[in-house]
């Protein structure tokens, strides 16, 4: 009665966070505001996103997790206290049982230490699933069922790349180059080719709006703003569908390549399943245009987005939470902590 279950998809760039019974009920930057002088918090979330670039020098926007793991662990304290203060907003004395995801290539110092975080976020219980295998299940893959099903989810951080049947992942790869990776780049290329200074927020917009990762019908332009290094004055300069495309190969390349090791490495069986069923894209990466042209030239394989890339990862959590015997496979080598 008093015990919310709650699964967290804890994300580089963004935190999702379901309930049962309500679905996602929260989606924020991973992002704390912290002042410098005092070392507190100024604000968290969506409020703190807003600053980045912005702010004084008292001020400072921080993203409390680098690639996927955790970077600052008391500002990952505070936002997973904020965010779960808000998903339990209304619910008196109530307190949650949660499931969060990791990256399937963390250590297992990386993973103790976001047990630690969410237990000192004042969480009653804690389960662990690997984001890969969240993401399968919140696509709606088959993931119980001894047919192979393969899942590229690509977040913020890192690009988890995973074969998964009967309830285990068979084979995966997990790089860390993701989304701020696409973002960098864009970043190097702009300041080398025009010796303009842009920042995050605007290389993200540039990725969002004309970005794409195989040239495709509607190749567009847009105007972008920044500071010119050589006389360190503002400036605009248009750039191109085509252009931002060439900014990108590196890191789109690593990802393609951690596909092609993960079905080199997949079962003869397996791999027949995976000819038939295809390859599902899930994460804030998905959204980029021509990314599943892309990977279909380069593997052969039909590709297919997920109905909502950027909820699968916390649906998925969701849904073990909800289904705790049928995925308890999943979760087995972390429930020894609380059936003692």
């Amino acid at each position: 009665m008093f015990t919310k279950d709650i699964g967290i998809d804890l994300g580089t760039a963004n935190t999702l966070v379901y309930m049962r019974g309500k679905g996602i009920v929260l989606r924020e930057p991973s992002v704390v505001a912290v002042n410098t002088r005092t070392e507190r918090a100024r604000c968290v979330g969506k409020d703190a996103k807003q600053v980045i670039g912005r702010t004084p020098g008292s001020i400072v926007a921080v993203r409390p997790l680098k690639e996927g793991v955790i970077a600052d662990f008391d500002l990952t304290v505070t936002m997973l206290q904020e965010f779960i203060r808000k998903a339990l907003k209304g619910y008196i004395f109530t307190k949650a049982r949660v499931t969060i995801c990791i990256p399937s290539g963390v250590t297992p110092v990386e993973r103790n230490a976001v047990r630690e975080v969410t237990e000192s976020a004042g969480v009653h219980q804690v389960f662990i699933i690997e984001e890969p295998m969240a993401a399968a299940i919140g696509a709606g893959l088959p993931t119980t069922e001894p047919t192979g099903s393969m899942i590229v989810d690509i977040g913020g951080g890192t690009s988890e790349v995973a074969v998964i049947s009967m309830g285990g992942i068979v084979s995966s790869r997990s790089v860390k180059c993701a989304g701020d990776a696409f973002d960098a780049a864009i970043m190097n290329y702009v300041k080398k080719k025009y010796n303009l200074l842009i920042g995050e927020r605007t290389a993200e917009n540039v990725k969002l709006t004309i970005g794409s990762a195989f040239p495709g019908e509607n190749e567009d332009t847009m105007e972008i703003k920044g500071r010119n290094l050589l006389n360190g004055l503002p400036e605009n300069v248009t750039v191109s569908s085509a252009e931002i495309r060439d900014a990108m190969v590196e890191p789109l390349s690593r990802v393609i390549d951690a596909i092609k090791t993960t079905l080199e490495e997949t079962p003869p069986e397996l791999s027949a399943d995976i000819i038939d069923q295809g390859i599902t894209l899930a994460g804030g990466g998905a959204l980029l245009r021509g990314l599943d042209k892309l990977i279909n030239r380069e593997t052969g394989i039909p590709v297919y987005i997920a109905e909502y890339p950027l909820d699968c990862v916390a649906e998925g959590a969701g849904k073990v939470m909800e289904n705790m015997d049928k995925y308890r496979d999943t979760l087995v080598e972390y429930l020894k902590y609380y059936e003692k």
